[in-house]
């Protein structure tokens, strides 16, 4: 299991909120150029990047972020208010290395098929297309996690891997942003009803045990935000991380 750092962009400033609730908000006093920099400097080559106000559909700042990380060597695993296929193409076309859909994927019964039917003829879905879920007492949530989904979340999964979609980014929105320890029952849940996933866990990781934890049960990787930024996980420890996930691959 591998360790991606994240930063989440608000108003061209980097930000963590606290359960996904834009007033409750963190704002740290560092550029995304010095996050991406400070990364690469400890050998980091993948970072996952959320565009706050894209999930609300304002994308004045993708080609801001877009301009920083066609400065370094690094790839980007971007989401936020990505709700169209030709989104999805047009990002990928453009550098980011996976993209990451969800509200249009819960919302719009055709819009996975359809994208699999365009996208994964020319990119691998699972390599290239994250679906992310973002779950509250196991309720699907959407749309900036204010709306709730009538869809049952193993069904979800179902359905999501019956049209070639693997890889999932699982949020537990319960967890966001406290710094109390990751979902790992959830993980766990989701594992056990399809252990071929390819499943990122996001929210709430505080400290290497919370990795440890993750790891045991299988998922392929952890985002990290906060917890690097309010110094829980340095940087230095997350690239020792990565560097024994690599040497034990």
């Amino acid at each position: 299991m591998y360790v991606i750092p994240a930063i989440d962009i608000l108003d061209k400033k980097v930000v963590r909120l606290r359960e996904g609730k834009y007033d409750d908000k963190t704002v740290y006093d560092v550029s995304l150029e010095e996050m991406l920099e400070k990364y690469i400097s400890y050998g980091t080559t993948f970072v996952h990047i959320i565009d706050l106000n894209g999930a609300k559909g304002d994308f004045s700042n993708q080609q801001y972020v877009l301009n920083a990380i066609k400065k370094y060597d690094i790839k980007v695993q971007y989401g936020g208010g990505v709700r169209s296929i030709d989104k999805v193409k047009e990002l990928l076309t453009i550098g980011f290395h996976r993209v990451i859909v969800g509200t249009q994927a819960i919302t719009d019964p055709s819009f996975l098929e359809n994208l699999s039917k365009e996208v994964c003829d020319q990119y691998k879905c699972s390599d290239q297309v994250v679906v992310a879920i973002d779950v509250l007492d196991e309720v699907i949530k959407y749309s900036g996690w204010m709306e709730s989904s009538p869809i049952k979340l193993m069904d979800y999964i179902d359905r999501c891997t019956n049209l070639g979609f693997f890889r999932f980014l699982c949020t537990d929105i319960d967890k966001d942003g406290k710094l109390t320890g990751s979902g790992v029952e959830l993980y766990k849940k989701l594992l056990d009803h399809k252990p071929f996933i390819k499943l990122i866990a996001s929210g709430g990781v505080s400290s290497i045990n919370d990795l440890e934890a993750l790891k045991e049960i299988k998922c392929e990787a952890a985002v990290v935000g906060k917890a690097i930024y309010e110094g829980k996980i340095s940087v230095e420890e997350i690239k020792q991380w990565n560097l024994q996930s690599l040497v034990a691959l």
